[in-house]
């Protein structure tokens, strides 16, 4: 009770967090207004779901790809189904969902960079039967993800990437992750996809920091890639309130994407001579 009451008294925007609280809880307002505000379930998951079909309408795709790796209990990926049927609904684009854990845990770490002070082997073990009857479409890929992402394009021909949630702890499991992305076909993802970074932030405990875990993955990621690099979303950085979740997406960008170039801003303000 005392830990609630501080909290609020150490809310710098009572009023903004009342808010979003009640918009939340009712769905206040469409879906796209919530997911701006962050006013859903996972707000991270939200954005980068939406987004990625807001750019894949644009550009005429009428169906796209969502991948969670790092599937745990599988809360995360119920969530996906959530966005994917809201949007569905909202903007009219249809969403593939697709799970990759090994099920079994984390395995036991390589080296320093898989952070093993913070992650042991055996966390977040998977009860497979629960989940497979909780979820209604989306997909789980079971098994070492070095192994199932060899086979993922061929097996599943999947629509477009249009987003990522990241949460695979480690540094060495996230390096493996990414490389789908150092070589996918221009048909297999957007020329601007939305990923998330679950383990980027962190406490005092956990210390991620530049030279392990996920964030070494994009930065190694970044120095080997010549056209396509992983961005911080700087729009998002620079509103005026900063929830933790901003600092933890990251745009991909394939420059030398077929699409890149495509015109997707809409109608501008041309500033006629007034």
């Amino acid at each position: 009770m005392l830990r609630s009451i501080e909290k609020i008294l150490l809310d710098p925007y009572p009023i903004r967090s009342a808010y979003l609280w009640l918009a939340k809880a009712v769905a206040l307002g469409s879906y796209p207004h919530r997911v701006e505000i962050g006013a859903v379930p996972r707000p991270a998951y939200g954005y980068c779901l939406y987004q990625g079909c807001r750019l894949a309408k644009r550009l005429g795709i009428e169906r796209v790809s969502a991948i969670e790796f790092g599937v745990a209990g599988g809360n995360g990926l119920l969530n996906l189904e959530y966005h994917a049927r809201e949007i569905g609904r909202s903007i009219g684009v249809k969403v593939d969902v697709f799970g990759f854990d090994n099920a079994e845990g984390l395995p036991a770490p390589v080296d320093y960079r898989d952070l093993p002070y913070h992650w042991q082997q055996g966390f977040y073990k998977m009860d497979v039967p629960a989940l497979r009857r909780r979820l209604s479409s989306a997909k789980l890929i079971l098994g070492d993800v070095r192994e199932t992402l060899k086979t993922f394009i061929d097996m599943h021909h999947p629509a477009p990437i249009a987003a990522v949630i990241v949460d695979l702890d480690f540094y060495s499991s996230t390096a493996i992750a990414l490389e789908l992305f150092s070589a996918i076909a221009d048909e297999f993802v957007l020329p601007r996809a939305f990923f998330y970074f679950d383990d980027i932030i962190g406490t005092s405990a956990q210390l991620y920091s530049e030279f392990t875990g996920e964030r070494l993955a994009i930065e190694e990621f970044n120095e080997r890639q010549p056209d396509r690099k992983f961005s911080p979303a700087h729009h998002l950085l620079a509103q005026k309130v900063v929830p933790t979740w901003y600092h933890a997406i990251r745009e991909l960008h394939n420059f030398r994407h077929r699409q890149y170039n495509t015109f997707t801003s809409g109608p501008i303000d041309h500033l006629a001579l007034s």
